[in-house]
C-alpha cells in the first residue's frame, strides 16, 4: 500500500502538520523550565528552610524544575475555525507545604488551559479574560507581587475582532478555590480594546457573583520606538462584601478580581530590547494597602530558543491585613529582597 506521509500544514502559523487521515492540523510544543531563587523572595514566596534539627530557619536556595506540554490544533469548518489548545505542566521542586519541610519533591501537575473555540466562541479551561484581555503585567518573571486579577477558571466566551483595530469580549466564568460561584449566577467580564501602530487601550470590568463585588482595569500600551516599549495599568474594585470573608488566602477584602489591598492599584514598566538577543524589563506596582512591588530583569537569548533571565525583585509589604500576611506573597518582612535565575528551553 502507498505510504501516507505527514504534510506540513501553513495555514495557522509555523509547527503545524496535518494528522494522517484527516483535514486537522496539529501542533506540538513547550518548554522545560529550571529557577534558582534565592533571598526573602525567591521563587515561590520565599527562600526558607526548617532545620532538621533545631527547628530553625535556614536561608537556603528554592529551585524548581518544570516541563510544559503544549498542543495546538487547527480546521477549516462551515462555522469558522475550529480550534483547541492545551497546556500541562509536570514540576519538581520545594514546596511551601509544612508537611514537607520544605524538601524538595515531586509537587503538583496542573491543566493549565484545555479549550475548544470555533469561530469567536471559546469554552473550557483558560485564565480569566480579566487578564488575558489586556494583558499581563510586563515581561518580568514576578510580576503579581501587588496581584492584577484571578487566572485559573472555566469559561464561556465570546472574542470578537473587527479587523480595524477594535475588537472585544465577553466571558462567563466560573472562578477557582476560594473564588469559584456558589450558584448559578456565573462571574461575568467584559472588555474593549482599540490596538492601532502606535499601541493600545484596553479596559475590562468584572463582576464578582459570589460577593457581588465589582472590579475594573484600564491600560495604555505605547511604543515611542521601535526597540521601547511602555505600560500603564490602573485598577479599581469595591471590597464592601470582603472585608469579613474568611479564606484561605493571605488577607480578606479580595475577590476573584480584586486580589489587590484596598480599593485601587497601579501598575508600570516596560520593555527595553538592546540587541537582538538581549532585552531589560522592568515593572513597579503600588495599591493602597501600601504596597510596593518593583521587579527588572535582564533577559538573554544564548541560541534560538534558549533563554535565560536574570531577575531581581523587591517588595514593600503595607500595613494591611493580619501581621505576616500583609501581602499576596506573604512576605513576613516590611522590605523583601530577592534573586531569580532561570533557564529556559522553548520548543
Amino acid at each position: 500500500e502507498p505510504a501516507e506521509y505527514v504534510r506540513i500544514c501553513d495555514v495557522y502559523g509555523a509547527g503545524y502538520f496535518y494528522i494522517p487521515g484527516t483535514e486537522t492540523c496539529l501542533r506540538i510544543g513547550g518548554y522545560l523550565r529550571y529557577d534558582i531563587g534565592v533571598g526573602d523572595l525567591g521563587t515561590f514566596n520565599g527562600a526558607q528552610s526548617v532545620d532538621r534539627e533545631d527547628g530553625d530557619l535556614n536561608d537556603t536556595y528554592r529551585k524548581n524544575m518544570r516541563f510544559t506540554l503544549k498542543t495546538w490544533t487547527g480546521q477549516e469548518t462551515e462555522l469558522g475555525t475550529l480550534k483547541t489548545y492545551t497546556e500541562t505542566r509536570f514540576q519538581f521542586g520545594n514546596d511551601n507545604a509544612a508537611e514537607y519541610i520544605n524538601d524538595a519533591h515531586n509537587r503538583d501537575v496542573s491543566l493549565n488551559f484545555a479549550w475548544i473555540q470555533l469561530g469567536g466562541l471559546r469554552v473550557g479551561k483558560d485564565e480569566s479574560a480579566f487578564d488575558t484581555f489586556t494583558g499581563y503585567a510586563g515581561n518580568v518573571i514576578q510580576d503579581t507581587l501587588v496581584p492584577y486579577g484571578g487566572f485559573d477558571t472555566n469559561v464561556v466566551q465570546y472574542y470578537f475582532d473587527a479587523g480595524n483595530g477594535f475588537s472585544a469580549v465577553v466571558s462567563l466564568e466560573e472562578g477557582y478555590g476560594p473564588f469559584t460561584i456558589d450558584s448559578y449566577v456565573p462571574h461575568v467580564v467584559g472588555g474593549l480594546k482599540w490596538t492601532q501602530g502606535w499601541g493600545a487601550i484596553s479596559g475590562v470590568v468584572a463582576y464578582d457573583s459570589a460577593y457581588e463585588e465589582v472590579a475594573g482595569k484600564v491600560r495604555l500600551d505605547i511604543t515611542p520606538m521601535e526597540n521601547l516599549s511602555l505600560f500603564i495599568m490602573g485598577g479599581y474594585g469595591t471590597d464592601d462584601n470582603l472585608e469579613d470573608a474568611t479564606w484561605a488566602i493571605p488577607a480578606g477584602g479580595r475577590g476573584m478580581y480584586k486580589l489587590w489591598a484596598g480599593n485601587w492599584a497601579v501598575w508600570g514598566g516596560g520593555t527595553y530590547t538592546i540587541n537582538e538577543k538581549t532585552s531589560f524589563n522592568l515593572q513597579a506596582s503600588y495599591d493602597e494597602g501600601e504596597n510596593l512591588g518593583i521587579a527588572a530583569n535582564i533577559a538573554y537569548d544564548v541560541v534560538p530558543g534558549l533563554t535565560v533571565t536574570a531577575e531581581v525583585d523587591y517588595l514593600r509589604a503595607g500595613e494591611f491585613g493580619e501581621p505576616g500576611f500583609s501581602n499576596w506573597t506573604g512576605a513576613d518582612k516590611e522590605d523583601s529582597i530577592g534573586g531569580l535565575l532561570r533557564f529556559q528551553r522553548s520548543f
